[in-house]
């Protein structure tokens, strides 16, 4: 399978002791975690490179979008 061309979303959050945390939505059990975003971001694709060779593509709803509320 190629993975060139594929694109995914990458939810990034921090937790409290400074790590960025980040998971795909698109696909089940895909987190990482690193100290800097550029660390993150190399994490995260090794992770989904493993979650796509794993060939565990169950078909997960799409992911639209994020949108802040204001209250």
């Amino acid at each position: 399978m190629s993975l060139t061309g594929r694109e995914f979303y990458v939810i990034i959050e921090r937790d409290e002791d400074g790590y960025y945390v980040g998971e795909v939505p698109q696909l089940r059990a895909c987190y990482s975690q690193g100290r800097t975003l550029d660390e993150l971001m190399v994490n995260i694709r090794e992770v989904i490179e493993l979650c796509l060779e794993e060939g565990d593509e169950e078909t997960l709803p799409e992911f639209v979008g994020l949108q802040k509320v204001a209250l």
